[in-house]
């Protein structure tokens, strides 16, 4: 019989009772170490270190100051969800035309309504009227009012002391909503009214020319078109920008347009001029009475500008305004 195997009894028992040793099993289970664990001295850095590679991994502040229980906490309301625009704007923007002065907040007219009346509140204005319906509140200082804005979602907000704008007012509610995001709210009736009217319409007139009618005076009308199109006309030889005239509110400007850009290969061989090149156009508002504003497109060069042509560059205005 071979040495070697004469000696597996005893390796087998010896395998067997070495088991044991450890706890409950052939493993050692330290899921309960824990339990009696002791806390040791601290870490201590020398003297020497670079203060300035150790810091708290996850440093706690401390408190200033306790409130008392039994004292209420504001809490704001959460940010409303606003649908996403092509251009990121500021929740608060200024307008202006003439002397006429007014902000326009990123927020429908029901949700701008509390935090007006909320500025009015903390600034201690002596209040005399309010006007849920008009969305206005009469102070001893002044009138704040808050109506539907130009855009879907836009309200504008103003301040006036005898028919005109206060600076300092618009100053301070500028940083108001600035403070503020939109919130959720009840909508006041105005908003509500408001909110609901068709703003843009396109029409065709019996000559054929395509126009833009739009419910709103037509000083409101080119203030908001004047910020939008200085944002958004602003790409050398496509869409630019050249010259506005608030006293008769038109707005001159390079496009190239849909014609041009639809342009075949044929059609370039053809063509006297074979490059792609914008045109001129003017955009000019006319009113029709104290809340009906149109807006043509004129064609101010010697090229070719169709009905279809009008009414896609139209259309690109108008959702500037949408």
């Amino acid at each position: 019989m071979n040495s070697a195997l004469k000696w597996m009894p005893l390796v087998a028992v010896a395998a067997l009772a070495t088991a044991g040793c450890a706890r409950e099993g052939f493993y050692d289970d330290r899921n309960l170490d824990y339990v009696e664990a002791q806390r040791s001295d601290p870490l201590v850095l020398p003297e020497s270190r670079n203060d300035r590679r150790y810091q708290d991994a996850m440093p706690v502040p401390r408190a200033n100051a306790s409130r008392p229980g039994s004292e209420p906490a504001e809490t704001p309301l959460p940010s409303r969800l606003a649908a996403g625009r092509a251009v990121e704007r500021d929740f608060v923007e200024r307008r202006e035309v003439g002397s006429d002065r007014w902000l326009v907040v990123g927020a429908d007219p029901g949700t701008v309504w509390p935090q007006l009346q909320d500025f009015a509140s903390s600034r201690g204005l002596s209040v005399q009227d309010v006007n849920n319906e008009r969305g206005e509140i009469v102070t001893s200082q002044g009138r704040l009012s808050v109506s539907q804005g130009l855009r879907s979602g836009d309200s504008e907000v103003r301040c006036e002391q005898g028919g005109r704008p206060v600076a300092s007012c618009l100053n301070a509610l500028e940083q108001h909503f600035s403070a503020r995001s939109a919130t959720a709210s009840a909508a006041s009736l105005s908003g509500q009214r408001l909110a609901t009217q068709e703003r843009l319409r396109f029409t065709q007139r019996s000559s054929g020319e395509w126009v833009v009618e739009i419910p709103l005076d037509i000083d409101r009308v080119w203030a908001e078109l004047d910020h939008q199109l200085e944002a958004d006309f602003a790409v050398e030889g496509r869409r630019q920008l050249l010259e506005q005239d608030a006293d008769d509110h038109d707005f001159l400007i390079e496009y190239m347009t849909a014609s041009e850009r639809e342009r075949g290969m044929i059609d370039i061989i053809l063509s006297p001029d074979v490059r792609q090149m914008p045109q001129t156009i003017r955009l000019a508002l006319e009113s029709e009475g104290p809340e009906r504003t149109v807006l043509r497109a004129i064609n101010e060069s010697e090229r070719r500008f169709t009905e279809e042509d009008a009414r896609e560059l139209l259309e690109r205005v108008a959702s500037l305004l949408r």
